[in-house]
């Protein structure tokens, strides 16, 4: 129960200091909840369950049809729960090869899916940053306007993190794609250096992991690429446009291009957070980088609030209502691992 209240704790804490100052309970009183306000609340909670979807959609595929889609949305929320109870930089990610075994998939299959979805979220990244800084100005990225240090220690961030990101993107291709087994011997070789011989074990399981993926890939085809990749996009496009609803219903003037820019800055500079689930430094962020778009900061305070429920709190909720069941019924019975299965 600590890792569920800690995170609700920083999150609730952090936002309550801010409104302390900075909150104008009349901005309340303010806001025209009418026909158009619902509307975009309503397209909120639908681009919320298109994250999911996007997810589920991938989980389903990439398992070529051995994980139901019933069992593929217990994956992707139980992944989502995770997310919200540890440090940004761990993820869903580092519990997805227990969920899936849970639901039946080999050990050694679960790995290969693993690292193949978090191969395909790298490349997300990779792909679309660059063209989203050829359609947006950095000046508008970074609030080049303002005089603020702020934005400046923000970009200064962002560079750093998507940097580690490509890194990290290039490893996988050539890991599981172009060339397994060179970097397979190349992370052996390098760990058992006598500094870093305590991870040569799990640096070596990996390699061998790529391996395997690898051989498994190489039997999928354009259209399961198109599919898996086309899944991504949806879960990530939906995170982003949960925000160009919420900026849409409460902020109708912004630019909701420069909305949906951002979006990529803020998931970046998340990616480092040291707290669970990006809590309380993902509302500090969230009013302080989009501020000048609002315009005034308890508006922009009841937008995060707004923006973290549906995006943290949901999961966080489901993940409780759903665990205790997830974890009492029966396994499901093991598909062993086929490196020839698409």
């Amino acid at each position: 129960m600590f890792r569920v209240a800690l995170p609700v704790l920083l999150g609730v804490g952090v936002t309550a200091w801010m409104m302390k100052d900075d909150f104008d309970p009349e901005i309340l009183l303010n806001i025209d909840f009418n026909l158009h306000t619902v509307i975009a609340m309503a397209l909120a909670v639908i681009f919320m369950i298109g994250r999911d979807f996007g997810l589920t959609w991938r989980f389903h595929t990439i398992a070529s049809g051995d994980l139901t889609w019933g069992r593929a949305v217990r994956v992707d929320l139980m992944c989502a729960f995770t997310s919200a109870i540890t440090p940004s930089a761990v993820g869903g990610s580092a519990l997805a090869i227990f969920y899936l075994n849970r639901e039946g998939i080999d050990v050694g299959r679960a790995t290969a899916l693993t690292l193949t979805t978090l191969f395909l979220d790298e490349m997300f990244f990779v792909i679309f940053c660059p063209i989203i800084f050829l359609l947006l100005p950095t000046s508008d990225l970074f609030g080049g306007n303002i005089d603020s240090g702020f934005f400046d220690s923000i970009e200064v961030v962002f560079w750093l993190v998507y940097a580690g990101i490509c890194v990290w993107a290039t490893i996988l291709f050539f890991g599981i794609i172009a060339k397994p087994h060179g970097v397979a011997k190349m992370l052996r070789k390098i760990f058992h250096v006598k500094l870093l011989r305590r991870w040569e074990k799990s640096v070596t399981e990996m390699g061998d992991n790529m391996v395997a993926t690898s051989k498994w890939v190489k039997n999928c085809g354009l259209k399961w690429w198109m599919n898996v990749f086309g899944a991504t996009v949806v879960s990530w496009f939906s995170r982003y446009l949960l925000v160009n609803a919420l900026f849409w219903g409460f902020v109708p003037g912004s630019s909701g291009f420069l909305v949906f820019g951002r979006q990529f800055v803020v998931w970046v500079v998340l990616m480092i957070s040291p707290t669970p689930g990006g809590s309380g430094i993902s509302e500090w962020l969230f009013s302080n980088y989009y501020g000048d778009l609002i315009g005034n900061i308890s508006l922009a305070l009841v937008m995060a609030v707004i923006w973290r429920i549906l995006s943290y709190y949901v999961y966080l909720a489901a993940g409780i209502c759903l665990m205790p069941s997830y974890f009492g019924r029966k396994k499901k019975k093991t598909i062993k691992f086929n490196s020839d299965k698409v």
